[in-house]
């Protein structure tokens, strides 16, 4: 008998530093079809956001190495379920429709006591009722939607009293991070960073760990898989050497359909000029998911290898491809243009040329499903599933978790 549980589909928001390197995700796991939270109980939707984050899918791959950020009502807040939790791995958000009562006011104080860090949530203007939060919250999350950039500067100054965090949430565009930024915001959250269709376009670079390491392995003459590996968690380094590899090879007409088929048709040779060049030109010491837009990238290429697997069982070559195709899918945002810019001079394989340019296809239907899981977007999902044979919900949820688990880890 199908349970609630199938039901969900992960949802998490980066919230991300000054340098806009990942800090933190604010957990928005969902409990019906569509796409946004309808909450009859708050403190029902928080236990679900956490149970399904502590035992059905486990911090590995709910937060990985970053902190969780969850909603607090005021009944959930005097609950002693939060005591279970492990304090240097949440930050616990008081809703702004808490009323700061004397009992509540204590209760915060005694979280605090216990070592858990406590933010204010959808702050706007300072009220008197806030002042005693104040005096023990860690970070602030001002909302910048409607609120004007003098009104916002007023906000800011208001809160100066308090060496709390301020946290920009609902960034909308780069006009507000630049005015952040100048303001003293430390930490931001918002559709300018999550969207992929709108994040500023950046340069992608290739960590200098991550170049030294492949350099190793072809200098001991590794086996290509061991360089297949290597390559994956890297979407930039894997678009690039795409792009090498069609212009060493041409005159060779032939599809590249997946890492270890580029790595053959390039030669160990020609890989380690390329690489060493890159050790000179473009390494940076930051690892290679510093951006959200990157580690979401690893997530779904990983996601779709996974369900390339159940669909399609010992398809080596398809289980690639969906890999490629899941990584790719992402360069337009990372490289801000259009995926046929993207596409120019890559002689891909049919169907992942296909999904990327159409999304038709089945490779097409898994890159939808991805997309659709990352937007929240319920209806759509199940009925991608439907469309793919010998999957439910329970599977994606699982192979999704996995993929989350596998992305987080890259960065240790």
């Amino acid at each position: 008998m199908d349970t609630p549980i199938q039901e969900i589909f992960i949802g998490r928001q980066p919230i991300l530093d000054r340098d806009q390197r990942m800090f933190a995700y604010e957990l928005l796991f969902r409990s019906g079809r569509q796409n946004f939270a309808q909450v009859s109980d708050d403190r029902m939707a928080t236990a679900t956001v956490l149970s399904h984050a502590i035992t059905e899918l486990g911090l590995e791959a709910a937060l990985g190495p970053y902190l969780g950020f969850i909603n607090l009502d005021a009944r959930m807040l005097m609950s002693d379920v939060l005591e279970m939790l492990p304090r240097d791995k949440f930050v616990l958000e008081v809703l702004e429709t808490v009323e700061l009562t004397p009992q509540v006011v204590a209760r915060c104080r005694a979280l605090k006591d216990m070592g858990f860090t406590l933010a204010l949530d959808d702050f706007v203007t300072l009220e008197d009722q806030h002042r005693p939060l104040l005096e023990m919250a860690d970070i602030v999350k001002v909302e910048l939607m409607g609120m004007s950039d003098a009104d916002l500067a007023g906000t800011v100054k208001a809160l100066r009293p308090w060496p709390v965090k301020l946290l920009a949430e609902k960034v909308d565009n780069e006009a507000q991070v630049k005015h952040c930024l100048e303001l003293g915001f430390e930490l931001f959250q918002g559709y300018y960073f999550a969207k992929p269709t709108i994040i500023a376009g950046k340069k992608l670079s290739h960590s200098e760990m991550t170049l030294n390491r492949l350099l190793g392995l072809i200098l001991e003459d590794a086996d290509t898989g061991d360089l297949e590996t290597i390559f994956k968690p890297e979407p930039g380094l894997t678009l690039n050497l795409m792009r090498l590899t069609n212009s060493a090879a041409s005159g060779v007409r032939q599809k590249i359909t997946s890492v270890r088929h580029a790595i053959t048709v390039l030669g160990r040779r020609q890989l380690q000029r390329w690489l060493q060049l890159l050790v000179y030109a473009d390494a940076s010491p930051n690892g290679p998911l510093a951006s959200p837009l990157m580690q979401l990238a690893a997530t779904r290429g990983c996601f779709m290898e996974l369900i390339a697997g159940d669909l399609m069982g010992s398809d080596r070559d398809l289980v690639d491809r969906a890999f490629m195709t899941g990584i790719m899918s992402l360069m337009p945002a990372l490289l801000h243009v259009p995926i046929g810019e993207v596409m120019k001079g890559l002689n891909v394989a049919n169907d992942v040329r296909e999904a990327l340019e159409t999304r038709h296809g089945v490779m097409g239907r898994m890159l939808q499903l991805a997309e659709k899981q990352e937007e929240g977007d319920l209806d759509a999902c199940f009925a991608l599933i439907v469309e793919l044979p010998g999957l439910d919900t329970e599977r994606v949820n699982a192979i999704l978790a996995q993929a989350m688990a596998w992305a987080n880890n890259l960065n240790r």
